[in-house]
């Protein structure tokens, strides 16, 4: 599905506050931290909400960064102007990178068909909204999906809703739809059992501060890895808290490229570079000037490296072995030697 595993997403989200130009500083700025892609997310507060400022329209949980905000409001301050997306879709195509976005309803599903996106995200909240799913699936184009706090029967209803319309291109992602998430509750070992019970490839959707999770989602198979994107946590943004700035961006696309590296291949007896290194193991060797017909005892010979000499396994086959020819201290012990 994609050319370079991992495929490193950088999640614009709400982090350019309003400010187009901001918008495509970021997006320079990601090209230059070596990521794959740029994600936008496509909706507007009337398609995600209602304008109600009471009750279950307000976020009350003690520990968001978004705590006391109508839901309303948040998603106004957050969403990605309509707008905006032609022109930023353009620029980071132009820079080289794969541009699309996530759809939050089917009107957005719509809108960045007439974008001619590539492909399409599936936030992990709207993972249960099916008529969403299908309507993305209709598409015929990739998708990626996070899974975030679904139950694996959850899973299984979006993964055949998508086969049941088509042959889309589908990779799931290991997400903890908390923001931060804790790096101990990113639980990535899920990743091998995601992949055994749907068939699909996988990757993970970064919610943790720093690149550890990341790394090591790479290290035990990712193809994709999304990270939350912003020029400077200190000037905030809706999602600053838990967004990487240019430099760690590329700190990040670099590890998961090395941790890719290192993955290799199943390998034994060491690889093409380590040939030249066998020469430093040990071996059996000549310690002292002995002439012919002597009877090869502990004290006339050492186990030493270089590995020119017999090898240390044979150490109990040549005790007692009677020379056939004068040797010098420093000579590899060979069979011909002896008789």
């Amino acid at each position: 599905m994609f050319e370079k595993t991992p495929f490193i997403i950088a999640e614009l989200s709400g982090n350019h506050d309003q400010d187009f130009e901001l918008a495509k500083a970021m997006i320079h700025a990601a090209a230059d931290a070596g990521v794959d892609a740029i994600k936008l997310q496509t909706y507007t507060p009337d398609t995600m909400t209602l304008d109600v400022r009471h009750g279950e329209f307000m976020v009350s949980e003690s520990d968001s960064l978004w705590r006391g905000s109508n839901l309303y409001d948040l998603y106004a301050k957050a969403s990605t102007p309509w707008e905006w997306h032609k022109p930023l879709f353009e620029l980071a195509e132009s820079l080289g990178l794969v541009a699309f976005s996530s759809p939050f309803d089917l009107s957005a599903v719509a809108f960045l068909e007439s974008l001619d996106v590539p492909l399409y995200k599936i936030a992990s909240f709207e993972m249960t909204d099916i008529p969403l799913i299908q309507a993305v699936a209709r598409t015929g184009k990739p998708i990626i999906m996070s899974t975030g706090m679904a139950t694996l029967e959850e899973i299984e209803e979006a993964v055949a809703t998508i086969r049941a319309i088509g042959d889309n291109p589908l990779t799931l992602l290991k997400c903890t739809s908390t923001y931060p998430a804790k790096i101990e509750d990113s639980n990535l070992i899920t990743m091998a059992d995601l992949a055994a019970k749907t068939g699909c490839p996988v990757g993970l959707s970064d919610h943790t501060q720093g690149l550890g999770a990341a790394v090591a989602a790479t290290a035990l198979g990712a193809t994709v890895i999304e990270k939350h994107f912003v020029l400077d946590r200190s000037a905030g943004g809706v999602d600053a808290a838990f967004s990487m700035e240019p430099m760690e961006m590329k700190a990040l696309v670099d590890a998961c490229r090395a941790a890719k590296a290192a993955l290799g291949t199943v390998t034994y007896g060491g690889s093409d570079a380590e040939q030249a290194a066998k020469k430093y193991r040990r071996s059996i060797y000549v310690a002292v000037d002995l002439p012919a017909g002597t009877t090869l005892t502990e004290a006339h010979l050492k186990i030493i490296r270089p590995s020119f000499g017999l090898a240390p396994k044979h150490w109990p086959d040549v005790l007692g072995k009677t020379l056939s020819m004068d040797v010098q201290k420093g000579q590899p012990l060979a069979w011909d030697m002896m008789v």
